[in-house]
């Protein structure tokens, strides 16, 4: 039997926030925003809703997709870093949402390489253990909980939504979705994109409160730098080792950090701007929730087909990188 992708499915909350909205709230201009990031609009989650919730409303698309009840799971991971709370884990909480009583669940944090990481966990588990058949993975995020709306320099750039996939063998073939992939990390350049408090290390406390340690904090110009040698040097791996040149590649799906960034990958790969996926105007950064956004929307609009090579590709805070070769 071979592991497939059996449903997709993504949520979005209905709040639309326009750069000119956020003209009125720093200093900032649409053109500003646009010129430096493509970014035209997100979408912002509710004050009640949480990461839980838009979880939720991806994972009900995608078992719908999948033609399979929440019963039938063997697993929910969650790819998260705005998770509900500290503990019980997110993925315990959605299982209580979708009445999944069957599965183990558990929360995955690789930031933005977080939905490519689960990806590859839950395709090791129905590999390697023949009693796991269905695995529902999600990368969910209220990143406007985390975001500093002070800070013009990064309040611009994220968005809150989710992208769910179930991942599940499949009777009637031998051959596996994920052909190839790379995953990578670098301990050294923590401090370049993080929130410092909240942790064992600065917990909760007036002074981290006063001095907005509670905040996502990056360092712009380092992490683009890293950000796009990472995923190139990440895409050639998976593309050697899969045997696959770039010019056979039907969508490179990025993280949809920025409009740069995405242009930058592509470009050093020797793939043209049409072949590149991009939702990012739309949505913004929506970290481990981004590349479940686009699958969802690729798969709903008939934008592949079967036999397609998709290249995934991501990186995020830790530092954390992924690329998975998907044939569709």
């Amino acid at each position: 039997m071979g592991i497939r992708i059996l449903g997709i499915g993504s949520y979005v909350p209905e709040k639309v926030l326009t750069n000119f909205d956020l003209e009125k709230m720093v200093d900032t201009s649409d053109e500003w925003i646009k010129t430096r990031t493509g970014i035209e609009q997100r979408r912002i989650a509710a004050a009640e809703q949480a990461t839980s919730d838009l979880a939720c409303g991806a994972a009900a698309k995608a078992l719908e997709a999948a033609g399979i009840k929440a019963e039938e799971l063997d697993a929910i991971i969650v790819a998260s870093i705005t998770v509900d709370q500290i503990f019980p884990s997110t993925a315990c909480i959605l299982q209580k949402k979708l009445g999944a009583k069957n599965a183990f669940c558990f929360d995955l944090e690789a930031a933005c390489s977080g939905l490519l990481y689960a990806l590859e966990v839950a395709n090791s588990l129905l590999t390697a253990n023949k009693k796991y058949k269905k695995i529902l993975v999600i990368g969910a995020e209220k990143l406007s909980s985390i975001v500093d709306w002070e800070d013009r320099s990064t309040c611009v750039l994220f968005g809150d939504g989710a992208g769910a996939l179930v991942l599940g063998k499949c009777r009637n073939t031998e051959e596996n979705c994920i052909v190839a992939s790379n995953l990578g990390s670098d301990g050294h350049y923590t401090d370049i994109l993080q929130i410092p408090a909240g942790g064992s290390r600065l917990p909760a406390s007036a002074e981290t409160i006063a001095n907005r340690q509670h905040y996502l904090a990056m360092a712009g110009s380092e992490v683009f730098k890293c950000a796009v040698t990472a995923m190139v040097h990440s895409c050639k791996k998976v593309l050697k080792e899969a045997g696959i040149a770039a010019e056979e590649v039907r969508w490179l799906v990025p993280h949809q950090a920025n409009y740069r960034i995405l242009r930058a990958v592509a470009g050093r790969l020797g793939i043209p701007e049409t072949g590149v996926y991009m939702n990012v105007s739309r949505y913004g950064n929506t970290s481990a929730a981004s590349i479940g956004l686009c699958l969802d929307e690729i798969a709903r609009g008939g934008l592949a087909k079967p036999g397609d090579y998709l290249l995934l590709t991501a990186f995020g805070g830790g530092l954390t990188w992924a690329s998975i070769l998907l044939k569709w």
